[in-house]
């Protein structure tokens, strides 16, 4: 069956919310806003300073879905608040609120990530099935209040793109209470390694001992029970940078003397990165992929090419579409028409 549309969704940071503009709200069908935060098992918001920029975006622009995102790297009181019965249920219960408060169209859960520790934040083993039992719960309660005010509410999730995320928890048996799931198919390689590589590529390519990509994530995903058209694709607005890299092989696939930080937004990228500067761009053809090289530093990063790429094997997939961290990275706006001309229908 041919898709009538595609999911063009962006993550915008409360600070960033002023500056968005008009071409970019025209161009997005989904928004989410980063970050509310859990605190004693409840969903707060009291720390952004924006929210109110909410009603004029809505009502310039009705049809775009607005969706507060839940969460982030580092933000922890997730895995408190689905231990519980009653954790889970505040937690329902303050998403209703915020949604009477703001005008939202749903909720985006980006805890990282459920059954790990590693971003410093409570973890459990049982983190698998309380997942599970903390989306049932928001789930019924977002229907509960839709049933209430004649409409329907998002229930959406971020996750990591590679197994751990899919070991942590019950893809098979969530994805009912979603409706799309956001893979962060970037920083797949970065602040962990010091080999060199692409951090947001479409496929693997010919010696990357870290044999993740998009394809293969989205493979997962769909291996773990996930309807391909609820899968929405990630693509990043932002760079991976190594440092004291080998001069072979234009840097890629090398072992640095860092690992890969955060590199450059975008709009820098192009202001003074790409082919300026001493850096060169390289194009990996495997992988749909660029990076740029200047002999000892190695930039792993998405641009128009590979969005372009990624939006075809949307469609050739007939997956759910694409979203991207984060609007601010991109003052050129080059990427997110990229997004929506790929994600146009023929």
């Amino acid at each position: 069956m041919k898709k009538t549309s595609y999911i063009a969704a962006g993550y915008v940071v409360d600070a960033k919310l002023p500056k968005v503009k008009k071409e970019a709200l025209d161009k997005l069908t989904h928004m989410n806003i980063a970050f509310g935060y859990v605190i004693e098992d409840a969903i707060s918001i009291a720390h952004l300073q924006n929210a109110s920029v909410l009603t004029t975006i809505k009502q310039s622009h009705p049809d775009l879905q607005l969706i507060l995102s839940v969460g982030g790297w580092g933000a922890g009181g997730f895995s408190e608040a689905a231990s519980t019965e009653a954790g889970r249920i505040k937690m329902a219960e303050s998403a209703v609120r915020i949604l009477d408060e703001l005008p939202l169209d749903g909720i985006d859960l980006d805890w990282e990530y459920p059954c790990y520790g590693v971003a410093d934040i409570h973890s459990s083993p049982a983190d698998k099935q309380n997942f599970t039992s903390l989306l049932k719960t928001i789930r019924e309660a977002l229907n509960r209040k839709g049933a209430a005010d004649g409409r329907y509410y998002l229930l959406t999730i971020a996750t990591g793109a590679d197994q751990y995320y899919i070991d942590g928890t019950e893809m098979d048996k969530i994805e009912q209470y979603l409706d799309f799931i956001q893979l962060m198919t970037y920083d797949m390689r970065g602040g962990f390694q010091v080999l060199t590589g692409h951090h947001t590529n479409l496929f693997n390519s010919t010696g990357d001992l870290f044999r993740i990509s998009t394809d293969a994530s989205v493979r997962m995903f769909m291996d773990a029970g996930v309807p391909r058209e609820k899968i929405v694709v990630g693509a990043a607005f932002y760079s991976r940078m190594w440092n004291q890299v080998p001069d072979r092989n234009n840097g890629l696939h090398q072992m640095a003397g860092t690992t890969g930080g955060y590199g450059p937004e975008y709009s820098t990228l192009v202001a003074e990165y790409i082919n300026k500067n001493g850096y060169v761009r390289h194009w990996d053809d495997e992988a749909k992929a660029p990076y740029l090289f200047n002999g000892s530093s190695f930039i792993s990063y998405d641009d128009e090419q590979s969005f372009a790429h990624k939006c075809s094997y949307i469609k050739e997939h007939q997956l759910g579409g694409m979203m991207f961290w984060e609007y601010g990275c991109d003052d050129t706006l080059q990427l997110l028409n990229a997004m929506y001309e790929g994600l146009k229908l023929d």
